[in-house]
């Protein structure tokens, strides 16, 4: 319990910190929502100074910052000035659709690496590992944006997937299932071209721990042994390079979430992407803000779950927490 709380009150503390400077930032920086209407001849500056002070542009960054706060608490997250609704709603439809994208990813992701990685250590040398290498250095190389554009040429070109959006019109007249279905058809080139950024390096780092493993003394005991090398890899050498493999899953998020607001654009996925682009060429400090801590909640929860499976994996670690 006490690794727990200690963790615990590290990502409040985090998130306190990030929605402060990422606050602080935009309200700093130059322009607000309403300097467009400046250039409209037809209003004055007046107005525009009227409507700076009802939304309360005009008062001093703490005020701004202690009122948005509250708002916080209340969950409303400030009130976005494209919508004129509170920021809340807004943020929690598209952040789910945000989250079912990233979590498939990931899961895409890992399921893929994971055999490959193994397989390449395990054939340290031979033509597989560096055809491997080869695809995984090719895949670095290519930038992430015409990755998504070569995935949405493949989907217009052949018709095997949907272009965008995350369902088709009429399926409210769906069964479920059908529903479900439909779902997943449109879910499927956004996670796999988010899962294809994060594979490249996965697989090197589950090839390079796997490596460090295998080569160690008691490994080669245990082959001296007869054990067979299935059983050797997955039994004896997986668990022992776990502990660098879970320390992972945060990176693998972060990467995740920087990726996604590229592919949720390119592909049309209704996620945080669109709005946030939308929010920036608007200036809807707000709805950026809300968007910004989503995204660090996200991220510590997922550094969150990785510490704890580290706690539950390694006994050094309950034992030193213990101590």
């Amino acid at each position: 319990m006490r690794y727990l709380s200690r963790r615990l009150l590290h990502a409040v503390l985090l998130l306190g910190a990030v929605s402060f400077f990422s606050f602080a930032l935009l309200q700093m920086a130059p322009g607000d929502f309403f300097d467009s209407m400046r250039l409209n001849p037809q209003i004055s500056s007046l107005t525009v100074n009227d409507f700076r002070a009802q939304y309360g542009l005009d008062r001093p960054l703490p005020v701004r910052y202690e009122r948005w706060l509250v708002s916080v608490f209340k969950g409303q997250f400030g009130l976005s000035l494209t919508y004129g609704t509170p920021v809340a709603p807004l943020l929690w439809v598209r952040a789910r659709n945000t989250l079912l994208l990233t979590v498939t990813a990931t899961l895409l992701a890992w399921l893929l690496a994971l055999p490959l990685g193994i397989f390449s250590a395990a054939n340290k040398g031979t033509w597989c590992d560096r055809l491997g290498g080869m695809a995984t250095s090719t895949l670095l190389t290519v930038p992430d944006l015409l990755l998504f554009l070569g995935l949405l040429l493949l989907a217009v070109r052949t018709g095997w997937f949907p272009t965008g959006g995350m369902v088709s019109s009429g399926s409210s007249d769906l069964s479920r299932w059908a529903q479900a279905k439909d779902i997943a058809a449109h879910l499927f080139l956004p996670a796999l071209g988010l899962a294809l950024v994060i594979l490249p390096p996965l697989v090197r780092h589950i090839r390079s721990a796997m490596i460090e493993v295998l080569d160690s003394s008691f490994i080669r005991s245990a082959r001296a042994h007869g054990i067979p090398t299935q059983r050797v890899l997955f039994c004896y050498a997986l668990p022992v390079a776990a502990n660098p493999l879970i320390s992972l899953l945060g990176f693998s998020i972060g990467s995740m979430l920087s990726a996604s607001v590229l592919v949720e654009v390119v592909l049309s996925w209704p996620g945080l992407g669109p709005l946030l682009v939308e929010a920036i060429l608007a200036r809807d400090t707000y709805v950026i803000v809300g968007i910004a801590m989503l995204g660090s909640v996200f991220l510590v929860a997922g550094n969150l779950i990785a510490d704890l499976l580290l706690f539950a994996n390694d006994p050094r670690i309950r034992d030193g927490v213990n101590a």
